[in-house]
């Protein structure tokens, strides 16, 4: 039993050190963006200014347009006034938009957080992944996924909801599985793990098309 634990136990630490890395990828990667684009700041005002010589008018408008669309894909979509949750959740929108899946997230952070970013990390990550492997389901035009986070007196408040592909999932034993087989599932067990440590609440309520989770983090004054 002890030898089963400890294999547990390295597999769950193996999956979070992936799950770490694979964000950090991901921020990385949202950051190569940006500072790519500003390195071609310098280039689309001459490009511009060209334009306005030549009293191009028509050629401008275009042109913004297009720095527009551009710009759009690469700033900060959602602003809590948290830097971590910024960094995470800015992330995995831009890879669930990478992948056809509509986000609509409302968060308000405006308090220093006691949890460790690590555990923040390893939470909002595994709700986020899980919402968007379930939406690859789904045809492109139905996929969405909704985020809110919000302060609460001195808890965080986190929900996330998906629409899925899947009929109302039943419980098993009072929680629900994963649909993932075996080998997987070892998100939703960190998830629980973090949740027990801080002494939080966490629901999970599966509906005809959507799938929501929610979740109450105490924090110290």
């Amino acid at each position: 039993m002890l030898f089963f634990l400890k294999q547990i136990d390295k597999r769950i630490s193996a999956y979070q050190k992936e799950l770490i890395a694979t964000h950090y990828a991901e921020v990385e990667n949202m950051y190569k963006k940006m500072r790519g684009w500003r390195h071609d700041y310098r280039n689309h005002i001459q490009t511009m200014k060209a334009y306005a010589a030549a009293q191009d008018w028509a050629a401008i408008c275009e042109y913004l347009e297009k720095l527009d669309t551009d710009l759009s894909a690469v700033d900060t979509v959602i602003k809590t006034g948290n830097k971590m949750t910024d960094a995470i959740i800015n992330s995995k929108i831009s890879l669930a938009c990478a992948k056809d899946i509509r986000v609509k997230a409302e968060a308000d952070i405006p308090v220093a957080l006691t949890i460790s970013e690590i555990d923040l990390c390893v939470i909002i990550g595994n709700l986020f992944d899980n919402a968007i492997e379930a939406s690859l389901a789904l045809p492109k035009d139905q996929r969405m996924i909704r985020v809110y986070m919000d302060m609460k007196n001195t808890l965080l408040y986190m929900s996330f909801t998906n629409f899925t592909a899947e009929k109302k999932r039943i419980k098993s034993g009072g929680i629900f599985r994963t649909t993932k087989g075996e080998g997987h599932g070892f998100g939703l067990v960190r998830i629980d793990e973090i949740v027990a440590r801080y002494g939080g609440y966490l629901s999970r309520n599966s509906e005809d098309g959507a799938f929501t989770t929610e979740i109450l983090l105490p924090q110290k004054e």
